[in-house]
């Protein structure tokens, strides 16, 4: 059976730097960046004391009011940017109301849950005893349940559940929400992932895997991929969500097309808890390319997963090179996490915005705070410093993740 073509007809994100996607990616494009000194916690006694937060989200009528109290934030980040995917493309009103709801389904992941209500309830066990944790713990803290409450709330009745491979757990839910599309089980998908672990015990976790940078000085200037003096990632949080439709389904009811998915390729190293290896990278580039159908000619633009640590951002950069061989000096790359820090398992759904966004408005934005690049992205067109005029032919946008999980996905401008 020939798979279906999926496109992508909305999209809704939670950053930094707002919840308008275009506002996002203006941000993006004139280099700004949103890592700020954390205030929401006492951080002055950690070696890491800023991060990418996200602060006065309104949930508007996103969420009921107390129910937008009671939740974790990463529930409350992936029910606003779902709603607001949806919003994106005018399926709201009678429009909303004509989806056959047991056709369309949610795919949205989290890499670490409900980290807020964990620590809540954990201190309300040591200091007020079992009988004081609230009924909503367990349900809060699990990672479906973003996914979950945006489903009761819509009545979609499609296929919904999360994935969660740290890093690379949006893309994984892409690829997966797609896959449902292409072999019929759906006709519309909400897909990718959400991300609120900026907590005292997430900062802590992060600070003991000596995975974070600690500069303290420059927040800004802290995440600097490929950059010879980076040492470490910043903690970003958010949520990206995609509206994914058959084409069939989307051209029967009159959709503006964003692009087109066409494919995905996942890996895993095999190798390491948290050191990546550059034949797993290579596997997974290629298995998108294989799935995508594509030659890796046809790819003339890179979202790089590049999170500004100093063994992560050489083993994609060699992994691309030999993917890519001699067409390497035609694609471009940039990394959107030198601005808005990693948003760990909702890093590839707001990245795949960003690389739609390129294909749409035919402009990438630069890769700020590479100063003194390395030598081995000598021969690498990373676009550094200011935004460049592209037309792409076909992007990938790459996820690794904790546990040596990858996965890329394959996007093109949609071709009727």
């Amino acid at each position: 059976m020939q798979k279906r073509r999926v496109v992508i007809t909305g999209m809704g994100i939670v950053s930094c730097f707002g919840t308008d996607t275009d506002h996002f990616y203006e941000q993006l494009l004139a280099g700004k960046s949103g890592i700020v000194p954390i205030e929401e916690f006492p951080v002055q006694d950690f070696p890491t004391r800023f991060a990418g937060v996200i602060r006065d989200l309104d949930t508007g009528e996103y969420i009921d009011k107390k129910q937008a109290r009671r939740v974790d934030p990463f529930i409350r980040y992936g029910m606003v940017a779902g709603k607001k995917a949806l919003e994106s493309c005018d399926l709201q009103g009678s429009a909303f109301d004509k989806l056959d709801k047991k056709r369309c389904g949610i795919l949205i992941g989290s890499g670490m849950g409900g980290m807020s209500v964990f620590s809540d309830g954990v201190e309300t066990l040591l200091t007020q005893g079992y009988k004081r944790i609230t009924p909503f713990f367990v349900p809060f803290i699990i990672t479906n349940m973003a996914g979950a409450l945006l489903a009761i709330d819509l009545g979609f009745m499609g296929p919904n559940y999360s994935i969660s491979t740290a890093c690379a757990t949006s893309n994984f839910c892409i690829s997966a929400a797609a896959a449902h599309i292409q072999r019929g089980d759906a006709d519309l998908m909400l897909c990718g992932g959400a991300e609120s672990s900026i907590t005292p015990i997430g900062l802590a976790g992060f600070v003991a895997c000596k995975a974070l940078s600690e500069r303290n000085d420059a927040p800004e200037k802290a995440s600097r991929p490929w950059d010879k003096n980076r040492d470490g990632f910043v903690m970003g949080e958010g949520a990206g969500v995609l509206v994914m439709e058959s084409l069939e389904h989307a051209l029967q009811r009159g959709a503006t097309i964003r692009a087109e998915y066409v494919g995905s390729g996942t890996s895993c190293d095999a190798f390491h808890m948290t050191n990546p290896l550059e034949e797993g990278v290579v596997l997974c580039m290629q298995n998108a390319l294989k799935d995508a159908g594509l030659p890796a000619d046809r790819i003339n633009y890179v979202n790089a997963h590049a999170t500004s640590t100093p063994a992560g951002d050489l083993c994609e950069a060699r992994a691309m090179k030999k993917v890519f061989g001699p067409h390497m000096a035609a694609v471009k790359v940039n990394g959107t996490k030198s601005m808005i820090g990693h948003c760990l398992g909702a890093a590839g759904g707001v990245e795949a915005i960003a690389t739609i966004k390129a294909i749409q408005t035919g402009m990438l934005h630069p890769t700020i705070n590479v100063d003194s690049p390395e030598e081995e992205i000598a021969d690498i067109d990373v676009v550094l410093h200011h935004p460049e005029p592209h037309r792409i032919t076909a992007a990938m946008s790459n996820s690794f993740g904790f546990g040596g999980h990858n996965c890329s996905l394959v996007f093109a401008p949609y071709d009727p």
